[in-house]
């Protein structure tokens, strides 16, 4: 008698769409929510083996499908140091997504158990959470009955930002172990930002903030987070919270949010922001962050995750050198082909730090900050993070100040180890970081713009009959397929002043992005329309 014997019966309630292919990809799987209930409770069934796999360590399982329109739904495993699934274990979700029958289901569970030599006698423990989208509840049902059918301790954490989620199963892992990151709750995240921003503010002056909420679980989840904050009189920030709405749940991320603010280049119409005025913007789930502003000519100025990035790096060089721990500390930034070549060489010829490139994708970043002793990686569009190396965090607790000025830095320092959200790209936590360093070095967001000029640059998605055909290297800056590819968008860069473009596969949709960057907006603009001409010439 089979071990999980229960399986079929479960799985038969939650029927897989016929000729349906699925692929866990950047972003977990992400699609139309009416197609997501067997997909979610495979993913189920696999979170559970990876937690016996891990000897009972707790997996996360979150239920979102972030910057995606309200129709659309996601799921996605968090390892167990807060980190996303290892990479290694994705073919397994996609192999019993793409499970025909119940029967096959099972079978297929068994196999990879036997080949993963997992025991279904060890026990399993995983934990969940959702957005604010109206399919949550019903996905949940489908991951409890997969979590029911294995045998699985399981604790339902309902509504949480996707950070949230993330922080709370590195806590649970954590826990009385010399590494210990927090209490495992939703008040343990609040009081551990709000301690470390309390120090890090100390003799400081906020400023105010509008920060535009996507109509997702961040809105309520910043509004609790503000309760524990001090006010702008206390030497905190004013921040003033807006598209919150989660009460209509078609209204997420409809003219709103981090995705629409980075593409559509304009700030969301519903935020009415006055010249000047800091405001920053969160996507559903609030795992990104964008800031920007309007100036006195009624110009949109976009702070993207370049700009957060060089501005943490120059921070953390900063502080380094004020603490004494320049010569202990390595600090390097991690980018992506989208990153703006104009922040590329303002970090390594201005702040005279290294600079890595990966694919795009949070694993791939997070895997290559981990190199340095203070890894600071943000994708453009605002997800991102710092990462603290073991020896970065014992250097910082066991160094002997040798003036106040180096006390005062280190003090700074070992806060923003614990203001910073270590596990994932975390919108509130980002937003604090930005609003430390902003009041540190008492700048406002045109003196932040003023550090280096972008180069104009334009992103235009290209659908296409099959995204396989796109196989990108070189850190997805170059096409290897389809041959030719690559020598037609090269010959179009050659004819452009400070000319560069790519195309890559979506990871979430048969589509193709192509990125453009010029001299000019006007050449980068036609820049971008002629590589799109060539991916849909490839593609058809």
């Amino acid at each position: 008698m089979s071990a999980y014997e229960k399986v079929p019966a479960a799985s038969a309630k939650f029927p897989k769409p016929a000729d349906r292919a699925f692929q866990y990809g950047t972003a977990g799987f992400r699609m139309k929510a009416n197609l997501l209930d067997s997909v979610v409770f495979r993913v189920g069934l696999l979170a559970a083996l990876r937690s016996r796999k891990l000897n009972g360590q707790t997996i996360g399982v979150m239920i979102t499908a972030s910057h995606n329109p309200p129709e659309d739904n996601g799921v996605k495993l968090v390892d167990p140091m807060g980190e996303m699934l290892e990479a290694s274990w994705e073919p397994y979700a996609t192999m019993l997504a793409n499970a025909e029958s119940d029967d096959a289901l099972l079978s297929t569970y068994e196999s990879l158990a036997q080949t993963l030599n997992v025991s279904a006698s060890t026990p399993a423990r995983v934990v969940y959470a959702r957005d604010t989208r109206a399919s949550g509840s019903r996905l949940v049902a489908a991951l409890v009955a997969a979590l029911e059918s294995v045998d699985t301790e399981a604790t339902d954490y309902k509504l949480l930002t996707t950070p949230q989620l993330h922080y709370i199963v590195r806590c649970l892992n954590t826990a009385g172990t010399p590494y210990a990151y927090g209490e495992p709750t939703e008040k343990g995240y609040y009081e551990k930002l709000a301690g470390a921003f309390k120090t890090v503010m100390e003799g400081k002056n906020g400023g105010t903030v509008t920060v535009d909420c996507a109509n997702g679980v961040g809105g309520p989840k910043l509004r609790e987070l503000i309760k524990y904050l001090p006010s702008k009189e206390q030497g905190g920030v004013d921040i003033k919270v807006v598209n919150d709405d989660v009460l209509k749940p078609e209204n997420l991320n409809s003219q709103c949010g981090a995705d629409y603010v980075k593409t559509q280049q304009r700030a969301p119409p519903s935020s009415k922001a006055t010249p000047l005025e800091r405001c920053c913007s969160l996507d559903g789930d609030a795992d990104r962050i964008v800031y920007y502003f309007v100036d006195s000519d009624s110009k949109f100025n976009l702070l993207d995750g370049d700009r957060i990035a060089t501005l943490a790096a120059s921070f953390l060089g900063d502080l380094g050198r004020a603490s004494g721990l320049a010569e202990q500390l390595k600090i390097g930034v991690v980018q992506t082909a989208y990153a703006n070549g104009a922040s590329t060489t303002y970090i390594e010829g201005t702040l005279k730090l290294p600079v890595i490139c990966t694919p795009t994708g949070v694993k791939h970043l997070h895997h290559a900050a981990t190199r340095f002793d203070i890894g600071v990686y943000f994708e453009a569009n605002g997800h991102g993070t710092v990462v603290f190396s073991p020896a970065a965090l014992k250097a910082i607790a066991t160094y002997e100040p040798k003036s106040p000025a180096q006390q005062h830095a280190l003090r700074t320092l070992t806060a923003l180890t614990e203001l910073i959200n270590q596990t994932v790209g975390d919108a509130l936590s980002d937003m604090l970081l930005v609003e430390t360093i902003l009041a540190h070095k008492g700048w406002t967001p045109a003196d932040w713009l003023g550090t280096y000029v972008d180069l104009p640059n334009r992103l235009v998605r290209v659908e296409v009959r099959d995204r396989a055909l796109f196989k990108a290297v070189d850190a997805e800056r170059k096409l290897e397929s389809p041959p030719g590819a690559q020598a037609s968008i090269d010959a179009l860069v050659g004819k452009v002043r400070k000319g560069r473009s790519f195309a890559r596969a979506s990871g979430t949709e048969d589509a193709v992005r192509v990125y453009a960057e010029a001299a000019t907006r006007g050449e980068a603009d036609e820049l971008a329309q002629k590589v799109a001409g060539v991916v849909k010439g490839f593609g058809s």
